[in-house]
Parts: structure tokens; C-alpha cells; sequence
């Protein structure tokens, strides 16, 4: 019963964060609103181009280790990715972004990448 629940949360963290990645890079003023800290109007977008290529290469590389390399190899990239979120939670907070985005959105990511990480390695 524990296998079909971790992998369906590392699955559906690995598509979440693979369509936020590809947002940042088709629509990147609107991505970034969501994220919690607008982008300026004459701001570079480089930056938000970075961060769109950063989250989709992290969903690539998820589905890639979860397809080739099994729960426990996902399990430690999940206890590592989950340092993106707890950091943007700090970008966040330290850029004018509201509390509710930062925890609500950017910690609680973190959490649940944590739990999926918990039960891959329980797998």
C-alpha cells in the first residue's frame, strides 16, 4: 500500500515542478507574481529565465532517476531538492513577498518534498 503512495506524491511533485519550470519560461511575469515576488517591469529577465530552467531541469532529473534508478536514488534527491523550496521561502520573505506565499506556498512545498522523500526511503 506504501509503494503506489510514495511513488504517486514523487510523481506528482516531479510533474508540478516540471510544468512550474516550463511556466517561468513561456510566461515568465505572471510565473513570477505566483512565486511570491513580482518581477519589476524593466528588470532582467534572465533571471526569471534561470529560475524557469532551473525547476524543469529538476523535474527532468526526477523523472529520470525515478524511471532508471528506483525509490531509495529518488528519495535522496527528493531530501536534497527540498533545499530550493526552503529557500525560496527565504527569497520570499527577504524580498516583500507576503507570509501566506512563503509558508503557505514555498515551506509547504518543502514539507511535502520532505514526506515524499520519508516514503520513498520507507519503500
Amino acid at each position: 500500500m506504501l509503494t503506489p503512495i510514495a511513488y504517486g506524491l514523487a510523481i506528482a511533485l516531479i510533474v508540478l515542478i516540471s510544468f512550474i519550470g516550463l511556466r517561468f519560461l513561456l510566461a515568465p511575469r505572471p510565473a513570477a507574481a505566483g512565486y511570491g515576488v513580482p518581477a519589476k517591469e524593466n528588470g532582467d529577465a534572465a533571471y526569471l529565465t534561470i529560475k524557469g530552467l532551473r525547476d524543469f531541469t529538476y523535474g527532468v532529473l526526477g523523472a529520470v532517476l525515478l524511471a532508471f534508478a528506483g525509490a531509495h536514488a529518488v528519495g535522496w534527491y527528493m531530501l536534497a531538492v527540498a533545499i530550493a523550496p526552503l529557500g525560496d521561502t527565504l527569497i520570499v520573505l527577504r524580498h516583500g513577498g507576503t507570509k501566506a506565499v512563503a509558508f503557505g506556498v514555498h515551506f509547504a512545498t518543502a514539507v511535502i518534498v520532505l514526506i515524499s522523500a520519508a516514503l520513498l526511503f520507507a519503500v
